[in-house]
């Protein structure tokens, strides 16, 4: 009869034992792992609009919408996909597809040395835009903002063409009023980047004739 009291009793403290092992603890929840805020506010997403963030909020990465590194990567995409050592059929290379001669002009000398190198490729982009930019300031002056065979006309398209097809072609299709259509090697129309690279805001891009990898 008293080992079976033992056995029950010490039956009775295992059981409690276990019970208190699982019961919860009340813990202070730490304010940067839990918030009790619904309305969205305490999360930050990528937006391609600066006022979705908060303006007290500095941060270090750029807004993608009209500026710059939207323009270049949606550039780079178009080219690439945004691969920095694809070269295609006809020997363009890189993230932004650049030919030797086009290489040549910004200063790179060794192509196979700029495919191992991105920060090379973004210094190359930039360059040809500055140069590009002086090459076509009149037609970016005389231009900008008016509508050509259903275009409407801003210094990015225009920019983003002569990456295309080079300064020439795009002068050529100013001349002739939209009317001749200069497509590249593969199809790709120089109409087709005026309307989809328009409306991004290059102008702390420098116009200069003489622009390099090295400025």
């Amino acid at each position: 009869m008293i080992k079976k009291w033992y056995f029950y009793a010490g039956l009775v403290v295992i059981i409690t034992f276990l019970s208190l092992g699982f019961k919860p603890f009340s813990t202070k929840t730490k304010p940067w792992f839990v918030t009790e805020k619904t309305d969205g506010s305490e999360y930050l997403l990528p937006s391609q609009e600066e006022e979705d963030y908060p303006a007290s909020i500095k941060l270090n990465v750029p807004y993608t919408g009209n500026r710059f590194i939207g323009f270049k990567e949606a550039i780079a995409f178009k080219e690439s996909q945004g691969k920095y050592r694809k070269v295609n059929s006809i020997g363009y290379m890189g993230k932004y597809q650049f030919g030797s001669k086009t290489l040549r002009a910004v200063g790179v000398q060794n192509d196979k040395a700029f495919l191992k190198d991105p920060a090379l490729q973004e210094k190359a982009f930039i360059a040809l835009l500055s140069k590009n930019k002086w090459i076509l300031r009149n037609e970016i002056e005389k231009y900008e903002g008016k509508i050509i065979d259903g275009i409407e006309i801003t210094e990015s398209g225009i920019l983003a063409a002569a990456h295309l097809g080079g300064a020439g072609s795009v002068k050529n299709f100013f001349k002739n009023k939209g009317n001749r259509h200069f497509r590249d090697a593969y199809g790709t129309s120089l109409r087709s980047y005026l309307r989809a690279f328009g409306g991004y805001d290059l102008s702390h891009i420098e116009a200069d004739s003489n622009a390099t990898i090295n400025d």
